[in-house]
């Protein structure tokens, strides 16, 4: 068995466009503080091979100083390093993967199609492909490893697995199964998979280690892997020095809410809901709650309060509507019926409005 640290979709030097200027700033100072980390990480597990998936970097607007902490950390690995271009930071010629001094003990795959690299010391053998423009079609089809005794078969690749449609390498688990790999390492989703597997081959990708917008809630992290022929066992590190979180909050308990108690690390977004007179004073709440967290965004989902039964009986095709159904939830004998006849109402209701969706009504 081998340990391998697998890593993927680091999005270096993102833009953190939604918070301001000094906080986008610490924020990608932070990413770059992830990669000291890494190299922290793989020495404390005693890994012997790290695997980074692609996207290590945003866009080709990187700063010439997470370049430079790149080159430098990859080196502190001290242990032999793969790095499969992803779709943001794929491979091309005079581009960045050219550019970068890279130390001797890290490979960068830049051909789209799958190269291995033998290690014998190790016992291992790591298939690789680079993406070569932003797009990329299938590639793990033609990938077939003639497996050889006494190696563990390894492969380190960027792509969208189970999506057949999509333009960022799609992946079948039939494909995956082809390969006859012991493990493949993929990266380009941003939500940890888990240890996976298809016919005898195993796969994961470990999501971002750090998340950057409320598309990209709750832990981030990486993988430690042990694997060996026909034998893989995996988990998953938390690494993110903060977390995108989504609340919501009634509107009748807006004076007793409070955020979580590890709340001043992380980034909210904090929804309203429920039926009020009057719109809540989202600017009060924020000064209350602003404080206690490293960023806050606020959302109004509440709805004017209203009964569902107010023009029941007037002269019109609303009153007849509503009368009809009231006298179906009063000879409703379960509550699951008398919710079935409120749903119709609310939905009727929309209907006659002319509203994509109905209002939540009591």
């Amino acid at each position: 068995m081998i340990r391998v640290l697998h890593a993927a979709d680091l999005h270096l030097d993102s833009p953190f466009d939604a918070l301001g200027e000094e906080k986008a700033a610490l924020r990608r100072r932070e990413q770059r503080e992830l990669l000291r980390s890494l190299a922290e990480l793989r020495a404390r597990e005693n890994c012997e091979l790290v695997l980074l998936s692609g996207d290590l970097f945003d866009s080709d607007a990187a700063w010439a100083e997470t370049e430079e902490l790149v080159r430098i950390t990859l080196a502190e690995m001290a242990v032999p390093v793969f790095i499969a271009p992803g779709n943001h930071d794929y491979f091309r010629a005079g581009g960045r993967w050219s550019r970068i001094r890279l130390p001797e003990n890290a490979r960068v795959f830049s051909s789209p199609d799958f190269a291995c690299e033998v290690m014998n010391d190790l016992g291992v053998r790591v298939w690789g492909a680079a993406f070569t423009d932003a797009y990329s079609a299938g590639k793990l089809a033609e990938l077939r490893i003639p497996r050889q005794d006494g190696f563990t078969e390894l492969v380190c690749v960027h792509g969208d697995v189970g999506a057949p449609n999509s333009r960022y390498n799609p992946v079948t688990e039939r494909e995956i199964a082809a390969t006859r790999a012991d493990y493949i390492a993929f990266g380009h989703n941003h939500a940890c998979s888990g240890l996976r597997k298809a016919g005898e081959t195993y796969y994961a990708w470990p999501g971002c280690p750090e998340g950057r917008g409320f598309d990209e809630c709750g832990e981030k992290g990486v993988m430690i892997v042990d694997a060996g022929p026909g034998k893989v066992e995996a988990r998953f590190v938390p690494t993110a020095a903060r977390r995108y979180e989504k609340l919501s909050v009634p509107a009748d308990g807006l004076g007793s809410f409070r955020l979580p108690a590890d709340a001043a690390r992380n980034i909210y977004e904090l929804t309203v809901t429920g039926e009020t007179d009057a719109a809540p004073d989202l600017a009060a709440l924020r000064r209350a709650l602003e404080g206690s967290c490293f960023a806050l965004r606020l959302k109004d989902a509440t709805r004017v309060r209203r009964d569902v039964w107010e023009r029941a009986g007037e002269d019109s095709l609303r009153g007849v509507f509503l009368a009809m159904l009231r006298e179906r939830y009063a000879a409703a004998r379960t509550d699951s019926e008398r919710e079935l006849v409120t749903a119709a109402a609310r939905w009727g209701l929309a209907a006659l409005d002319g509203r994509e969706e109905a209002e939540p009504l009591c």
